[in-house]
């Protein structure tokens, strides 16, 4: 299952431009654990995995997803920004976080 964590993880910080070193520094882990994490040989805690969802703009459960297909609706709220500091990602994680429930609302109300 890791593994599985490791490559949406790994997709989703490429996608946003962000290093190891920014994600490990936003979830408040070392580097060296955070690529253990996209390399699938450590498992990440519940609040890194919360936090990285909420930096990446997904549902907890898509990190878990195997279908590509699904992996990839989640790079809708990709940002592109460069030279971040960790005030900025928290500002971009609560941006992100508003337009996932914006989603899920809009989603909820159209049915």
């Amino acid at each position: 299952m890791s593994s599985i964590i490791g490559i949406n993880l790994k997709k989703l910080r490429e996608a946003n431009h962000f290093t190891q070193e920014q994600v490990a520094s936003f979830l408040g882990v070392k580097r060296s654990a955070y690529s253990n994490y996209e390399s699938g040989d450590r498992e990440p805690t519940l609040d890194s995995l919360e936090k990285a969802a909420n930096l990446f703009g997904c549902d907890l459960y898509l990190l878990f997803e195997e279908n590509e297909d699904v992996v990839d609706s989640m790079l809708v709220c990709a940002f592109r920004v460069d030279n971040l500091s960790n005030s900025d990602m928290e500002e971009v994680a609560s941006f992100k976080n508003i337009v996932k429930n914006y989603l899920k609302l809009n989603n909820l109300l159209s049915k």
